[in-house]
């Protein structure tokens, strides 16, 4: 069953909800669990995709500000080998004597496992798992009514506070210029952008719009800023860009626009129950292909269409990202992932007009929870190369 909304939209530091949330997490749990000792030295391991990436990922740098307290050291094993590419090791030792060991796997959209358990917030909250059996609870209540009965009345603050960040963050990326990304040297465009949507054509200038939000959160995920996974940092830009578009341009109020992370939030939830939201599992499709379906999902439901055509938005969404790669260029979530975020934004919004008009000519062939199916299988079948390694693709090709 689906667990809490609050597991998707997570507010906290960029650039990778599973490289940086997740270990970020693990290691504060860890420093609960041992002495307030400055004679205990505490060895952190790295294995599989946090080993190659971590670097560009700032796993090591956000572990080490966690256990501040500790002389801590972080090791990159990318030799062994572990169930998920995402595992990592604590060890926390005085003198010779190991006072606590305790292994999290970070399975992605900060969300963290120990011992073979999620812990802290992933607690089962819905009655349902799929899209299916979503379709059938909206038929007998409203989608507020529905997620007010199983999060609590407190969802709605909670989400509330969740919009505020993702547009915080769009309007501080759109006042930021500098170069992003380490020795990447990455510049900052999301100001450029928006300030050209101002003299383009309205076609071009929506577009661009949209995309100039969409940066905005991406670069500041990628300096390391505060931002809401939707479902992940890497993937942070899609969602909150169509929804500030809907409140800066035509009216939408903020109570509105949580329904739309309400209905959002549901479809990530599903995927992540189904699938993997985990680029390291499978691939920049499991990151961004959610995210984009969560955007059409909202923007559809927003417009007012039915059921049936937030369906069809979602899924078509998901089933033309099918197959994309995760091949950060050195382990920085920026080259890709950066313009990734604003073509997931203009995909979203085809994928809704798509869904509002040919979806009244036709009926659908494949359903989400099939496209969920095919992407999960699609995931499993990728080489490691694409899965966050930054050992193939793009990553492999790029010389910078």
């Amino acid at each position: 069953m689906l667990t809490s909304l609050k597991t998707i939209y997570k507010i906290g530091p960029g650039p990778s909800s599973s490289h940086t949330m997740g270990p970020y997490k693990a290691a504060l749990d860890f420093k609960g669990l041992i002495p307030n000792d400055k004679d205990i030295n505490i060895e952190v391991i790295l294995y599989g995709s946090l080993a190659l990436t971590g670097k560009g990922h700032m796993t090591d740098a956000i572990i080490i500000k966690a256990l501040s307290d500790y002389k801590t050291e972080c090791k990159f094993d990318i030799n062994t080998k572990t169930i998920h590419p995402n595992t990592m090791t604590f060890i926390a030792k005085k003198g010779f004597e190991v006072i606590k060991e305790e292994t999290y796997i970070s399975i992605g959209g900060g969300s963290v496992i120990k011992g073979g358990e999620s812990f802290i917030e992933e607690k089962e909250v819905y009655d349902i798992s799929n899209f299916a059996e979503l379709r059938e609870k909206l038929s007998q209540c409203d989608l507020v009514s529905y997620v007010k009965k199983h999060e609590g009345e407190d969802i709605v603050e909670y989400l509330t506070k969740a919009l505020d960040e993702m547009f915080g963050c769009i309007e501080r990326g759109l006042g930021t210029k500098g170069f992003v990304a380490g020795k990447l040297k990455v510049k900052r465009v999301a100001s450029d952008i928006i300030k050209t949507s101002e003299s383009a054509s309205d076609k071009d200038s929506f577009l661009l719009k949209l995309s100039a939000y969409a940066y905005a959160v991406a670069e500041e995920n990628a300096a390391g800023g505060t931002i809401v996974t939707a479902p992940t940092c890497g993937s942070a830009g899609v969602l909150p860009a169509i929804l500030y578009y809907l409140y800066k341009y035509e009216n939408f109020s903020k109570e509105k626009l949580v329904e739309g992370l309400m209905i959002a939030g549901l479809v990530g939830d599903i995927v992540k129950h189904n699938a993997t939201i985990s680029g390291a599992v499978g691939g920049c499709q499991a990151e961004i292909g959610t995210a984009t379906s969560m955007a059409a999902a909202a923007l559809t439901y927003l417009e007012n269409e039915n059921i049936d055509a937030i369906e069809y938005a979602a899924e078509l969404a998901m089933e033309h990202s099918l197959g994309l790669t995760c091949d950060p260029v050195d382990g920085y979530v920026a080259i890709p992932c950066i313009e990734r975020n604003a073509v997931g934004t203009m995909k979203a919004y085809e994928a809704y007009v798509m869904a509002r008009f040919i979806g009244k000519a036709r009926k659908n062939a494949i359903s989400f929870d099939e496209v969920v199916k095919a992407m999960s299988e699609t995931g499993n079948s990728l080489p490691i190369e694409y899965k966050e390694t930054s050992l193939g693709g793009l990553a492999k090709v790029h010389k910078f």
